[in-house]
C-alpha cells in the first residue's frame, strides 16, 4: 500500500513545470499543439491540439522477452546485430506489438532473436525503467535443444548465441541492467531450486 506521504510527493512530481512532450504537431489534423494540463484534471503535462482538442497521451512502451534456459542451469544468450549496444549480450526480447498478448510476443520474440526451441514457463521478471519510459517483462523458457548451431535466428537481428553458465558470463558485456537483473535472479533462484516472481525498478 503507498503511504499518504509516498502518494503526495508522486502527485507532486506528475505536475510538471516543463514539457516532456516530443509531440508537436497533432496526429489527427495536423495542427501545432499546445503543452498543457488538460480540462479534466489531469496533473501531467500533456500535448493537447487547439484546433480539434485532441488529448495526445503517451505511455510506457511494454519490452518481452524470456529466459531461456537448460536443465543444468544454462541460459542462451544473443549478441546484438542492432543499436543501441550492438556487439553487447543479451536475452532474447524486443517491443511487445499490437494485437499479441505479453506472452504471445515474448515467444515471438525469442523466436527471431535466437531461433531456439522452447517450451514458455512463467512470467519471472518485471522490471520498470521510468527514465526511458519502458516496463521490461522476462518469461522462463525450457530450451528444447542445447544445439546452438541448429538454431536459426534472424541476422539482423542476432550476430551469435551462446549458451552460458553463470561462471562464464562476463557481466560487463551485457547489454541491458534489465537483463543483468533478470540474469542474476534466474541465478539465484536457479540455486535455491525454485523460481519466484521477481519485480524491480531500474533508476
Amino acid at each position: 500500500m503507498i503511504s499518504q506521504c509516498a502518494l503526495s510527493a508522486y502527485t507532486s512530481a506528475m505536475s510538471l513545470a516543463t514539457p516532456i512532450s516530443q509531440i508537436h504537431y497533432c496526429r489527427s489534423c495536423g495542427s501545432a499543439v499546445q503543452q498543457r494540463l488538460p480540462d479534466d484534471g489531469d496533473k501531467r503535462l500533456r500535448a493537447i491540439c487547439p484546433a480539434c482538442g485532441t488529448v495526445h497521451y503517451e505511455n510506457p512502451l511494454m519490452v518481452v522477452g524470456t529466459v531461456p534456459y537448460t536443465a543444468d542451469g544454462r541460459v542462451l544468450l544473443c549478441q546484438r546485430a542492432i543499436e543501441p549496444r550492438k556487439g553487447y549480450w543479451t536475452l532474447p526480447a524486443g517491443f511487445m506489438e499490437l494485437g499479441e498478448t505479453a506472452a504471445q510476443g515474448a515467444a515471438r520474440e525469442t523466436a527471431e532473436e535466437s531461433g531456439a526451441p522452447v517450451v514458455l514457463g512463467e512470467l519471472f521478471s518485471l522490471l520498470s525503467v521510468p527514465r526511458v519510459g519502458q516496463v521490461h517483462l522476462f518469461y522462463l523458457a525450457q530450451l528444447q535443444s542445447q544445439d546452438c548451431a541448429s538454431f536459426a535466428p534472424d541476422p539482423n537481428e542476432t550476430l551469435a548465441l551462446r549458451l552460458v553458465a553463470e561462471r562464464d558470463i562476463h557481466w560487463d558485456d551485457i547489454a541491458f541492467a534489465t537483463v543483468r537483473l533478470s540474469l542474476q535472479h534466474f541465478f539465484a533462484d536457479f540455486k535455491a531450486g525454485r523460481f519466484g516472481m521477481h519485480t524491480q525498478d531500474v533508476v
